[in-house]
Parts: structure tokens; C-alpha cells; sequence
């Protein structure tokens, strides 16, 4: 996968992606719950959600709302296996290494992040 910094710029370049944003209540959230807990979650979501070699209902397993981190990973690209494939050519049907996992959610973070700070 390629640099947090370039993704996002690259991400930033697509109409769809960079038509997310966080929304007033998801800021809210994250200031509440803490950047800690939003990345916990994100660790258990791209664990359980976009980790396994065989998701039975890939392509609608993220929701586009309801948790800061589900914006984060549509914005990102990294919303389901077919999306990790398309941008970052992550073959479907292989788990993701815990590696491949990290990277996923720094991405995620750093977008979220960068939404706090009004930088996207």
C-alpha cells in the first residue's frame, strides 16, 4: 500500500470519496468517546468486517452512517474487499495480515483526524 499522504491526495482527486465528511455529530462523537476509542474501533471493524479471507456479504458490510469510522472507510476506500482491491490492489479472498490491518486504520485515522481539524 502506499503512503498515508499520497492516499489521501489521491483519494481527495475522486468525486465519490471526497464527497465524505464527517458531520456535526460525528465530530461530537469523537470528541466524546476520544481519538483512542474511535481508533478501537476502527481495529475492530477492519478486523472483523474487512479481515477475513471470505466476507458473505462483502461490498454491503459497511454502513454509510452511524459511526465515524463507517464514513472513514467509505471516504478511504476501505469499505469492502472489492474497494481495498480496486485502489490499493489487495487481493480479495486472502486474509489481511495484521500489517495490512494497521495500515488500513492509520489511513482511516488520519482522515478522521484531518476532518477534525476542518483539513479535508
Amino acid at each position: 500500500m502506499q503512503t498515508v499522504k499520497a492516499a489521501l491526495e489521491k483519494l481527495g482527486q475522486s468525486k465519490f470519496r471526497s464527497g465524505f465528511h464527517l458531520s456535526e455529530e460525528d465530530k461530537k462523537y469523537v470528541k466524546e468517546k476520544g481519538i483512542e476509542s474511535v481508533r478501537k474501533h476502527a481495529e475492530d471493524f477492519i478486523r472483523s468486517r474487512l479481515a477475513p479471507a471470505v466476507i458473505p456479504n462483502d461490498g454491503k458490510q459497511t454502513p454509510m452512517k452511524g459511526h465515524p469510522v463507517f464514513k472513514a472507510q467509505h471516504a478511504c476506500a476501505c469499505c469492502c474487499r472489492g474497494c481495498l482491491e480496486k485502489w490499493y490492489k489487495v487481493p480479495q479472498r486472502v486474509e489481511l495480515s495484521e500489517t495490512q490491518q494497521q495500515k488500513i486504520v492509520n489511513l482511516l485515522m488520519a482522515w478522521i483526524e484531518k476532518e477534525m481539524e476542518g483539513k479535508l
